[in-house]
C-alpha cells in the first residue's frame, strides 16, 4: 500500500506526500495591533503571509471550540460552536456605522501588553461588547439570507444556544444542579424554553455565524497562499456541556475517562470527561462525530486526532473513584485494534477532505501504530522521546523515523526545550551523547539551533515546532525564565496554565529581518 493508494488517499492528495514545515500556536497566545486582548481569527490572516515568506507551509492550531469561562481549550462546551472571545471585534459588519461602539474597542488595547493573556477579563469585557454590539445590528443580521442558511445548516445551533442561555441565566452553574425542568427538559419544556428565550438564543447564534464567517475567510486566505491551517479535535468533551446536557444518551456519565499510572505521574490521572457509548453512537450512525467533522473541514486542512489511543481504548474510572481504581474499555485487549480501526475509518470517511494525525504519545500499544501506519495516519514523534526503549534506550537516528510521522520537539503539554535540558539533567545528558555533545546544564544557542534544524531533516513527511522554540533563539524575544515559555502543565490546576502569550506581535515576527532569515535556513 503506498499512501496514494490506501484509506486516506484522498486527504494525501490534497496535501501532497512530500516534507511539509509549519508552527504550532495556541491563538490566545498571538497579538496584533487590532487584537482585543487575547489572540483573534483573523490575526492569522498575518501570521499566514508570515509563514508564507518563511517559506514554511503548515500552521498548527490547538483547539478553538468554545470552552466557556475556562480558559482551557481542551475543557469544550459544544463539538461544533467556535469560542466567541476569538471574535476579530475591528472587522465585524456594520461597525462603522456605530463610531461609539467602534471607539469603545480602544479600551482593550492595553489588555495585549499583559504578560499573560488574562482571559477572563477578555472574556468578560468582549461579551459586555458583544451584547451592545448585538443590541445594534442583531435585527440586521438575523434577516440576512446567508445567515438563515446558516441555521439550517447547523442542526447543533439552537440546543448549544439554550445551553449557553440558561448558563448565564443559572450564574454558570453545572447544569446537572439546574431545577429538573431545565435539566432534562422534555420536548414540550424545550419548545416552551426555545419560544421564550429566542432573542437571548439569537445573540449567541449571531456569535457562531460571524465566529464561522471569519474563520472560512481565514482558510481561504490561506489556501490561495498554500498555507495548510491544522485544526485540532480533542477526544473528550466537558460533562457541562451542551452536547451532554442535550443529548447526554451517548455518553456514560458514570465513568470518568484519564489515564493510569506512569512514570511521569504515578497516581494516573482523572480529566473528568465522560466517556463515548460507542454502541449508541454507532446505532445512530456516527451522526454526533460527523457534524463535528464537517465543522472542521469548513475550517481546516487536516487536523490533530487528540489522544487517538483513546479510539482503541480508554482509562475509565467509576466516578468518584481515584484514577488508579480505573480500568480500560474494552477491558478484552483483542477488541482494542478492530474498534480503533472501524471509528478511525469512519472519521476518515466522514471528512474526505481532512488529513489526520494522530497523537499518539504516552504508553501506546503496538497495535495502536500499526493500525494508523495501514491508514496512511501520521504519529507523532517527539525528539526526546524517540529512543530505543525495549533494548538499550538508546535514541533513534533521525533518518530512521518512518515518513509517515510528523516530528516536533516539543508540545503545548512538555516543557520547552531549555527547561526539559535544565530540568532532565540524565535525559538532556543522555541526549548530548548522542549528539556527541559536552553537556552543560544550560542548553546552548547553538545547540538549539542543531536541535530545531534536525527536527525539520528527519525522514518525516510533516515538521512541525512550537513558534516559542523558535523564538528563544532570540533572548530578546522570549522570558529569561525557561518556565515562563511553558503553556500548560498536565495534571495541575494553575492560573499560568493556557495563559502563555508570544511577547512579540505578529507585526513584529513580520519585521524581525534576522528571526525571518533563521526561520528560512533552519528548513532549507
Amino acid at each position: 500500500m503506498t499512501l496514494l493508494t490506501g484509506p486516506t488517499a484522498k486527504q494525501w492528495k490534497r496535501i501532497g506526500v512530500e516534507s511539509h514545515h509549519g508552527i504550532s500556536v495556541p491563538l490566545s497566545s498571538l497579538h496584533t495591533e487590532a487584537s482585543c486582548g487575547i489572540g483573534e481569527l483573523l490575526d492569522l490572516i498575518p501570521l499566514i503571509d508570515w509563514v508564507y515568506s518563511i517559506g514554511m507551509d503548515i500552521i498548527q492550531l490547538l483547539p478553538l471550540n468554545d470552552s466557556g469561562s475556562d480558559c482551557s481549550p481542551y475543557n469544550a462546551i459544544s463539538s461544533c460552536a467556535l469560542n466567541p472571545i476569538y471574535l476579530s471585534l475591528e472587522a465585524l459588519p456594520y461597525l462603522k456605522e456605530y463610531p461609539e461602539l467602534a471607539l469603545k474597542l480602544s479600551s482593550f488595547k492595553s489588555l495585549n501588553s499583559t504578560p499573560r493573556v488574562d482571559y477572563k477579563t477578555v472574556l468578560r469585557k468582549k461579551t459586555e461588547w458583544l451584547t451592545q454590539y448585538f443590541e445594534k445590528v442583531g435585527t440586521v443580521i438575523v434577516k440576512d439570507p446567508d445567515f438563515l442558511k446558516f441555521v439550517a445548516d447547523h442542526t447543533w445551533l439552537e440546543p448549544y444556544a439554550l445551553f449557553k442561555t440558561l448558563k448565564d441565566t443559572f450564574k454558570w452553574e453545572p447544569w446537572q444542579e439546574w431545577a429538573q425542568e431545565f435539566k432534562t427538559p422534555d420536548k414540550k419544556e424545550y419548545a416552551l424554553l426555545v419560544q421564550e428565550k429566542w432573542e437571548e438564543l439569537c445573540f449567541h447564534i449571531v456569535l457562531q455565524y460571524l465566529l464561522f464567517q471569519q474563520l472560512i475567510s481565514v482558510k481561504k486566505y490561506a489556501t490561495e497562499k498554500n498555507v495548510k491551517l491544522m485544526g485540532d479535535i480533542p477526544i473528550l468533551i466537558s460533562p457541562d456541556s451542551a452536547d451532554v446536557w442535550h443529548d447526554g444518551s451517548i455518553f456514560d456519565l458514570s465513568m470518568e475517562s484519564g489515564a493510569p499510572p506512569d512514570r511521569y505521574i504515578q497516581e494516573g490521572q482523572n480529566w473528568g470527561f465522560p466517556i463515548y457509548k460507542w454502541d449508541e453512537i454507532e446505532k445512530r450512525h456516527y451522526e454526533w462525530w460527523k457534524r463535528r467533522l464537517s465543522c472542521a473541514e469548513s475550517f481546516f486542512h487536516l487536523y490533530r486526532i487528540d489522544h487517538v489511543v483513546g479510539f482503541f481504548r480508554i482509562w475509565a474510572i467509576p466516578k468518584g473513584e481515584k484514577p488508579w481504581n480505573g480500568k480500560f474499555i474494552p477491558e478484552d485487549e483483542s477488541l482494542w485494534a478492530p474498534q480503533g480501526e472501524k471509528l478511525l475509518r469512519m472519521m476518515i470517511h466522514a471528512a474526505p477532505s481532512l488529513l489526520p494525525i494522530g497523537e499518539d504519545l504516552g504508553t501506546i500499544p503496538e497495535s495502536t501504530h500499526t493500525t494508523l501506519l495501514n491508514l496512511g495516519i501520521c504519529g507523532t514523534k517527539v525528539m526526546r522521546w524517540e529512543r530505543k526503549w525495549k533494548e538499550d534506550s538508546r535514541f533513534i537516528p533521525i533518518n530512521e523515523y518512518n515518513p509517515i510521522s510528523l516530528t516536533t520537539v516539543s508540545t503545548h503539554d512538555s516543557q520547552p526545550l531549555a527547561l526539559w535540558w535544565k530540568e532532565m539533567p540524565q535525559e538532556a545528558q543522555v541526549f548530548a551523547q548522542f549528539k556527541q555533545w559536552n553537556y552543560t546544564p544550560t542548553l546552548t544557542k547553538e545547540q538549539r539551533k542543531e536541535i530545531l534544524f534536525d527536527s525539520h531533516h528527519t525522514s518525516s513527511l510533516f515538521h512541525i515546532n512550537p513558534l516559542q522554540e523558535y523564538l528563544a533563539y532570540f533572548p530578546e524575544l522570549v522570558s529569561a525564565n525557561p518556565e515562563e515559555e511553558r503553556i500548560n502543565i498536565p495534571g495541575k490546576i494553575l492560573t499560568e496554565n493556557w495563559s502563555y502569550r508570544f511577547r512579540p506581535s505578529v507585526e513584529k515576527l513580520q519585521n524581525n529581518l534576522a528571526l525571518i532569515e533563521f526561520m528560512r535556513k533552519i528548513h532549507d
